[in-house]
């Protein structure tokens, strides 16, 4: 390991769900035409799994057709210098039942975009991996001056 290489850590089961479960945004990648598309969703952890609410089109439409999709989130804690990363890759299927509609909203899944939001969506996690990583020190390499990690060094 040289000077600026710094130890990754992967995360456990438990804290990649903790991490999903703190948190409210995050990407949605699906396959659209053969290529890749990524989506910003506000969402939910809901009996392990990650709803969100859409209006339809390419979500509802990969949801109805399950095919797989991917939801990645991830953080910087200024105080440990820390960053990580968890991404959640699995089927997804659309929410019929009421009860569970009504239990998510009670979870607060209110979507932040405007307009009707009417379908929900369950990614219904088959590998969820994580990992956590010190931060290397701006004054290493030059880093922008919007660039979040330097506040945590000045």
């Amino acid at each position: 390991m040289t000077t600026h290489e710094q130890p990754t850590g992967n995360l456990t089961f438990d804290e990649c769900w903790d991490l999903l479960d703190s948190d409210t945004l995050g990407r949605l990648a699906v396959v659209v035409d053969g290529h890749p598309e990524i989506f910003p969703v506000n969402y939910v952890v809901h009996r392990r799994s990650i709803v969100f609410r859409t209006s339809g089109v390419t979500k509802l439409w990969n949801a109805k057709e399950e095919r797989p999709a991917a939801l990645e989130i991830d953080g910087y804690d200024p105080h440990t210098e820390e960053a990580w990363s968890v991404v959640a890759r699995g089927g997804t299927g659309v929410i019929e039942d009421q009860a569970d509609r009504d239990a998510v909203d009670i979870l607060g899944l209110e979507p932040w975009q405007p307009g009707e939001k009417v379908h929900y969506i369950r990614l219904s996690a088959r590998a969820l991996t994580g990992r956590r990583f010190k931060v290397t020190r701006p004054d290493v390499w030059n880093t922008r001056v919007q660039d979040r990690r330097r506040a945590s060094f000045e």
